[in-house]
């Protein structure tokens, strides 16, 4: 199976990915803002820089508020990666690939979708913020649990779970980065308890929180979080992670198709070469370098799918 019928399976779990996580950062921004004395104008920022949309927002000249914001990250149509937006495109593209799914998950995907234009029909009041938030994200898991309860494990599977993770990486990356150049108000904050309840913020927003504390018990240092999210295997939103699935299922596709394209190459270099470090090395390196690398690395991992499976003929 190539060409638009794997473009379509791939961009599907890629948006429904993206709309889970950007309920997440929404959430993220809600808590900080409660905690904060004052305007809360500059966690939202945070968190739109954080999520990729701060751009677009601003775009816009509408002012920075608490509400602007949240109706630009959850049901604005001009935001391409707003939560309504994000799973009108996964819903768009189950359309498209519509014989490729079992029943189950075409309902669940169904269902998402409508649900989600229900709850988003309007602006989201602050009372009804996380009922709503937990409903979508509600949605995305029984699209994933359906997938994955019911899917035959072939090229299907394996390119839905490619867009799954390489979305949840991208995402995971730009977090910790963001955690050094958006989120940290100065240097003299580090190790201070702003740094600490931001550190913990960073850990919500990928649902990482109860599984550190699992590992490290409540003391929140930046080298046990960045090797966390970055290179614990059992973190099912580190990189580490993410990559590795993403290796064995274009190891999987390699395998059915008989071939070996250069994504096998690109995903093997990731893994070997950035993901095999210890924590001490990328630290000395520079965090915000190496996961600029990282970054940049996803990025053409993810091209490189798109031309290998020819996702555009």
């Amino acid at each position: 199976m190539l060409g638009k019928t794997a473009n379509g399976l791939f961009w599907m779990y890629r948006y429904l990915e993206r709309a889970e996580n950007t309920s997440r950062f929404v959430e993220t921004g809600q808590r900080m803002a409660l905690t904060r004395l004052g305007s809360s104008e500059g966690e939202w920022r945070s968190m739109m820089q954080t999520a990729g949309v701060l751009g677009g927002f601003e775009a816009t000249g509408e002012e920075m508020s608490k509400d602007a914001a949240l109706d630009w990250m959850l049901r604005s149509k001009a935001n391409a990666s707003s939560v309504l937006m994000s799973i009108e495109g996964a819903r768009q593209n189950a359309r498209l690939v519509r014989t490729a799914l079992t029943h189950e998950v075409w309902e669940a995907m169904n269902g998402c979708y409508m649900r989600a234009r229900e709850l988003l029909s309007r602006k989201v009041n602050e009372r009804d913020l996380p009922k709503v938030l937990g409903e979508i994200r509600q949605g995305t898991a029984l699209v994933r649990g359906a997938t994955h309860g019911t899917m035959l494990r072939n090229d299907i599977y394996n390119f839905a779970r490619i867009g799954t993770f390489l979305e949840r990486a991208d995402n995971t990356a730009r977090i910790l980065d963001t955690k050094y150049y958006v989120l940290l108000p100065s240097v003299m904050s580090v190790g201070s308890s702003i740094d600490n309840v931001q550190w913990e913020t960073i850990l919500r927003s990928v649902s990482a929180r109860g599984g550190f504390r699992l590992v490290y018990g409540n003391q929140y240092n930046p080298e046990d979080i960045a090797y966390f999210l970055i290179l614990d295997g059992r973190m099912p939103r580190s990189l580490a992670f993410c990559v590795g699935k993403i290796r064995d299922n274009i190891n999987h596709l390699a395998k059915d198709y008989g071939t070996r394209p250069d994504s096998c190459a690109k995903v093997a270099k990731l893994t070997d070469e950035y993901l095999s470090r210890d924590i001490e090395a990328i630290i000395d390196q520079g965090l915000h370098q190496y996961i600029q690398t990282v970054l940049s690395l996803l990025h053409d991992l993810g091209s490189q799918i798109e031309i290998d499976y020819r996702f555009y003929e």
